[in-house]
């Protein structure tokens, strides 16, 4: 097993402790927080920079509204770890969150505090988004 492997072996067994986690075809980790659909993958950059890509939808198939992007606009500069898309697709679109950070040496505790600290993002900045 190499360094991303287990890296994304500890973040699944971090997150199994909190929600159930299911793992993709893609090799990729998938469960659902606070009502978002999310993927984590851990990737080897360099030898020694490990990073884990985490990725949440937070609203899918909206109907584009100038709304719809004020409210993506306020939570983004709220948001602490990462960065709210909306993903264009006619006149429907998705809004992910999307954060990557370097996780190479992190013991469990720190591990598990920066993943919370990004769902727990992803949980607030869905909350209102569709109102």
């Amino acid at each position: 097993m190499d360094a991303a492997e287990e890296l994304q072996a500890r973040a699944g067994a971090t997150l199994g402790n909190f929600v159930a986690v299911e793992a993709d075809d893609d090799g990729s980790l998938r469960f659902e927080y606070g009502g978002a659909l999310c993927s984590l993958r851990a990737v080897t950059l360099a030898e020694g920079l490990d990073v884990l890509s985490l990725t949440g939808v937070l609203a899918w198939d909206c109907t584009v509204k100038p709304t719809l992007h004020k409210r993506v606009a306020e939570r983004n500069s709220q948001v602490q770890f990462g960065t709210i898309s909306v993903i264009m697709r006619g006149k429907y679109a998705d809004v992910v969150l999307r954060y990557t950070f370097p996780a190479t040496g992190l013991a469990d505790a720190p591990l598990t505090t920066m993943l919370l600290l990004v769902l727990s993002g992803i949980e607030e900045a869905r909350k209102g988004l569709l109102a």
